[in-house]
């Protein structure tokens, strides 16, 4: 089972076995602090009471340790890991205590000899995953689903509500997993299993982010927030700037990368490595900012330009990597910028999160612009124009496109109209919100044997701001869910330890304490975020419209890519599989190919989870 998640740590395994209590615990370790065997995993405690096995880092376990041994509950320490000094907070603290005191990404299994009880715990914004549940009479748990296939117990069932929130939102939300009885640990939280696996306690939250969004906002002149803001970075990257190994970071040329590229450089007395990926179409190059960028920082910049045949490479490999269904498509360039960083260094910072905590997101801006119009207007109003769109023709719309002015910038009329319609239909924000972010609009109808939606009611609270709605919604949900695992598959399948500055639990709950007017301003986002990137870089460097990173997926559906994909959307495949109708996807494609509509993200959803359900079915006839 180890084994299976090798490229999650190459450096070192480990197991430790308690027959009795019919216990199991095994560690990939990638060494990162201390290199020694005084790192080893699983770990004992000094006192012989608990076990712990970890994945991540506690990046002020050296505060901790002087906080130890101040109060004279320090062991006679045995090296210099985190994961001794999280030991031994646990000795002095308890779980929850120790949680509180922890600034880290984490996911972590500790077993209780004295009491035993295993606990398992996950960081604040669920920057590291960790899946739990039961096959069989076995309870298991790893940080991915493929460490579950070499035991004899282990027998999937793909749970089709999971499938159907899949296509709608290119990822499986949690709690859920793609597999009945499997479930991914929510952010800030830990649960306690105990009697052999057959007692699992409900999630218990240590840290709470709906409490912390509904803390008052802070007051303050825009100097002071800023200056507050820019301390608070620079804390937060020079923690994460510890490592026994060498260290870098992603730079796109974006805001959220370059200002912690340029908060490493002026912490560091050497050029910080700093490493981007190009591509040869303009319309998803940023490698030109960003080494414009690196040059004015004076950073040691690495770039890469990557043909569109690297990145169609690397299609094959996705669903052994993400192991789950997963259809955001800038996983591709993710995982290529990870390949060429690990090639030089063994860490790398990165900027995510900036988009949820400061408001960056497009759909943020327009999303609100749309709404507070649409609020406006009465539903029978509302209906009535929907009624209408959905009977446009498409040569109609079209021709509409062709005679509004350039600087409306609308176009691909006839596959906005359908999507504005349904958002014309909704009844308050929360749905209006739940369309933007959505993909198929009847996943549940696709998916057959699928009975019952996610519910997002729990998801959608607190601050009385649509906008500020959004980002707490995104914070919960797709952060964690899309984001988070992104970057974490991408780089632990070439062994890379991404780090997160801005998910720093103190940045999080300063931005959540910040004023919406300080980041959402003149119709533009994250402008305290800017004001404090111009304090390092030209503000001319920076104003230019945002990029997601992305790749031609369109184009490529419709070219080298359209082999591929006619085989795994074959109509008599996808009936011998059961699980998805073959009349609206059928009718996706064709009306993708012939250039009527642009169903691409759509289709990339179906064509993940093909892929994935393909890979599954491999590995189980070569014995997991």
């Amino acid at each position: 089972m180890g084994e299976a998640i090798a490229s999650r740590g190459p450096d070192g395994s480990g197991a430790w076995v308690d027959e009795q209590t019919g216990i199991a615990l095994s560690h990939r370790r990638l060494a990162i602090i201390d290199l020694s065997a005084a790192g080893h995993q699983p770990m004992v405690s000094e006192c012989g009471r608990f076990v712990l096995i970890f994945n991540g880092e506690i990046y002020n376990h050296l505060q901790l340790r002087r906080e130890l041994e101040t109060i004279g509950a320090a062991p006679e320490w045995r090296g210099h890991s985190d994961t001794e000094t999280m030991l031994a907070a646990f000795a002095k603290w308890g779980i929850e205590g120790a949680l509180h005191r922890f600034n880290g990404m984490f996911a972590f299994a500790l077993w209780d000899r004295r009491e035993r009880a295993l606990t398992l715990a996950r960081d604040r914004m669920g920057e590291k995953p960790l899946y739990y549940g039961h096959g069989g009479k076995t309870f298991f748990f790893g940080s991915e689903l493929k460490s579950f296939r070499p035991h004899p117990d282990w027998s999937p069932e793909i749970d089709r509500n999971a499938l159907a929130d899949f296509l709608q939102y290119n990822y499986v939300p949690g709690p859920k997993s793609i597999y009945r009885g499997i479930r991914k640990l929510p952010a800030a939280h830990f649960v306690t299993i105990r009697n052999q696996g057959q007692d699992v306690g409900e999630p218990v939250a240590y840290w709470d982010i709906d409490d912390k969004a509904r803390q008052p906002k802070m007051s303050g002149s825009a100097k002071e927030l800023t200056d507050e803001l820019e301390k608070l970075l620079l804390d937060s990257v020079k923690m994460r700037m510890a490592s026994d190994v060498p260290l870098g970071a992603f730079l796109s040329g974006g805001i959220d990368s370059t200002i912690i590229a340029a908060m490493m450089q002026a912490q560091s007395d050497v050029p910080v490595r700093t490493f981007t990926i190009g591509f040869g179409e303009k319309a998803y190059n940023e490698a030109e900012h960003a080494k414009a960028i690196a040059q004015h920082l004076g950073t040691d910049h690495t770039e890469l330009y990557v043909s569109a045949q690297d990145a169609l490479d690397v299609i094959p490999k996705l669903p052994e990597i993400w192991d789950e269904p997963f259809a955001d498509s800038s996983q591709i360039p993710t995982l290529l910028l990870s390949k060429l960083t690990r090639q030089h260094v063994t860490v790398s910072l990165s900027g995510d999160g900036g988009d949820e905590l400061f408001c960056g997101y497009n759909r943020y801006v327009t999303g609100h612009a749309i709404w507070s119009k649409l609020a406006r207007l009465p539903k029978p109003v509302r209906r009535s124009l929907a009624w209408g769109m959905l009977r446009t023709p498409k040569s109609v719309s079209k021709a509409v496109e062709v005679l509004l002015p350039k600087r409306f910038g609308v176009s691909n009329l006839p596959d906005r109209l359908p999507k504005l319609a349904e958002v014309l239909n909704v009844s308050d924000d929360r749905a209006y919100y739940r369309k933007l972010v959505s993909h198929w609009e009847t996943p549940y109808a696709t998916v057959i044997g699928a009975d019952s939606e996610n519910d997002w009611q729990s998801d959608w609270s607190g601050p009385t701001s649509i906008l500020e709605r959004m980002m707490l919604a995104d914070m919960k949900t797709y952060l964690p869910d899309d984001i988070l695992v992104k970057v974490d598959r991408a780089s632990m399948a070439v062994s890379l330890e991404g780090r997160v500055p801005l998910l720093d639990h103190r940045v999080v709950e300063f931005a959540l304490r910040t004023p919406l007017a300080m980041k959402y301003r003149d119709g533009q986002g994250k402008w305290l975020l800017r004001e404090v990137l111009y304090r390092h870089v030209p503000r001319e460097m920076m104003e230019r419209p945002k990029m997601g990173f992305g790749v031609p997926i369109e184009e490529w559906l419709t070219g080298p890519l359209r082999p591929w994909a006619e085989s795994l959307l074959d109509e008599r495949r996808l009936r011998h599989e059961g699980f998805l109708d073959p009349a609206p996807i059928r009718k996706k494609w064709r009306e993708h190919l012939s250039g009527e509509r642009r169903w691409h993200y759509h289709l990339w959803d179906i064509l993940m989870f093909q892929a994935w359900l393909e890979q599954q079915h491999q590995a189980t006839e070569m014995g997991g």
